[in-house]
C-alpha cells in the first residue's frame, strides 16, 4: 500500500473513484436526491480546486492501482473513497491512518463529516458526534450526516 499526494494529471482518476463509491454504495443507504447531491459536491471543480491546494492523496494497492483517496483540509477529513470492490481489504483504514497522523502533527483533534455507510467505522475508531445535520436536496429527499470529531492521545501532538 502506497499514498502519495495527487498531482493535476490525478484528477479524472479522483473524479473516478469519487463517482463509482458513490454511485455504487450511497444508493443503499441514501434516497436519489442525496447521493446526486453527493455526485454534485464531489464535483471535477471541487476535487481540482483541493488538488491544487496540495490536500489531496491516493492510496495505491502493491500492483500500483488506485484504489482511493483522501483529502486533509486542515484539521479535516474529507472525501475519503475507497472503490468498492477495494473495501474491506484494509485501504480505507491506511487513509485514515494516515489522515489522522498527518492532522495530528498540528493541531488537538480531527474533524469529519460522517456518511451514513462511514459512521459505524468512526465510531469505532473513537469519533464522537458532535453535530446532527440535514440537507433538503429536492424531490423532497434529505441527506442526514454527522460531524464527528476524534481527539488526539496525549503523546501523539508535536511540540512546537
Amino acid at each position: 500500500m502506497d499514498i502519495r499526494k495527487a498531482t493535476l494529471s490525478d484528477l479524472s482518476i479522483i473524479k473516478r473513484i469519487s463517482e463509482v463509491t458513490i454511485s455504487e454504495i450511497y444508493p443503499h443507504y441514501y434516497p436519489k436526491g442525496a447521493v446526486d447531491f453527493f455526485l454534485e459536491h464531489h464535483s471535477k471543480g471541487n476535487i481540482l480546486d483541493d488538488i491544487k491546494k496540495g490536500i489531496v492523496y491516493l492510496c495505491f494497492d502493491a500492483s500500483k492501482n488506485a484504489v482511493g483517496t483522501v483529502t486533509i483540509k486542515n484539521n479535516e477529513i474529507c472525501r475519503l473513497f475507497v472503490l468498492p470492490s477495494y473495501q474491506n481489504k484494509g485501504f480505507g483504514t491506511e487513509m485514515l491512518d494516515f489522515a489522522e497522523k498527518t492532522i495530528f502533527q498540528h493541531y488537538s483533534k480531527v474533524i469529519l463529516e460522517a456518511s451514513l455507510p462511514a459512521r459505524k467505522l468512526y465510531l469505532k475508531r473513537g469519533y464522537r458526534d458532535i453535530e446532527f445535520n440535514i440537507i433538503a436536496t429536492g424531490d423532497n429527499n434529505f441527506l442526514c450526516y454527522d460531524v464527528m470529531e476524534k481527539q488526539a492521545q496525549i503523546g501523539c501532538l508535536k511540540d512546537y
